[in-house]
Parts: C-alpha cells; structure tokens; sequence
C-alpha cells in the first residue's frame, strides 16, 4: 500500500495548508487544515477534512465493512450498517487520539443482537487494522442499536 499527499499550499491553492493525497489505487482525497486566527498563514481555510478527520473517518470505514462482511458471512440479512465516532484527543502534541468511541447502528431482518455483538468484537480485536493500531493510544468502546426491518 502506498500514498503520496503534496502540499498544494506552494500552488497558489486557496489554502495555504491544503493537502492532496493520492493513493496506490489510484484515488484522490483533499485535505484541509483548520482556520488559524492568530496567525491566518499558518491555517486552512476549512475546505477539506482535517488529517486527523481522515484518520477517524478511515477507522470508520474499516471497521464497518467489517461487521458487514462478518453479518453477511454469518447468512445475516444486513440491509444497512452505520457507525458514529466520537473521540478525544490530548491537549498537547501529540494529539494522539485518546479516547474513541463507536456506535453501530445495525438494520436487518432477524439478525441476533449477539451476532451484532460478535461481529463487532471480531472487528475490534481482531481484523481492523485502523481500530487495533489507535487501540496503542486511545480508550474504544463499541456500542450499537439493532432495528428490525419491515
């Protein structure tokens, strides 16, 4: 796997702290930095996620196709999985992420709530690359609601 992110600040970019990374498959993501008050120059202007944003969304996006594949390999009608991050951060740099929670939300037909739960817990301790590497620094806890579909 690999990615190259290049500073589009020396481009004359409307953002002095922008940022493009592009992957090895091919994908383009922009980033931003937040709007800096004291020193404007130094900021973003807020037209892209922030990194650390990236970071999370990422772990997200991971962990849930997880719980995905393991319900549908279990023959789990999943018909729709979200997951809401919440987080914390320390207040000097690093700003490792130090405490992050995960909230599922999980619609399906017949699906057991302990299926919901296996699912999730092999996600969170074995197959998530992003979730067991923040788990070095950062409190997780999972949660989740289970509707029923019609």
């Amino acid at each position: 796997m690999e990615c190259t992110v290049s500073w589009t600040g020396a481009t004359g970019a409307r953002s002095g702290m922008g940022f493009m990374a592009e992957t090895g498959s091919g994908h383009v993501l922009h980033m931003d930095g937040a709007p800096d008050a004291a020193k404007p120059e130094n900021g973003g202007q807020n037209l892209a996620p922030r990194p650390m944003e990236t970071v999370l969304a990422g772990t997200g996006g991971c962990t849930a196709y997880d719980v995905v594949l393991i319900l549908k390999r279990g023959r789990h009608d999943v018909q729709a999985c979200s997951v809401r991050l919440t987080s914390e951060r320390a207040a000097t740099d690093p700003k490792v992420f130090t405490k992050i929670h995960m909230h599922f939300t999980v619609k399906g037909k017949g699906i057991p709530s302990d299926a919901v739960a296996r699912a999730i817990a092999l996600s969170h301790e074995k197959y998530c690359s992003a979730s067991i590497m923040l788990g070095k620094t950062a409190d997780i806890s999972t949660s989740f609601d289970l509707i029923e579909a019609a």
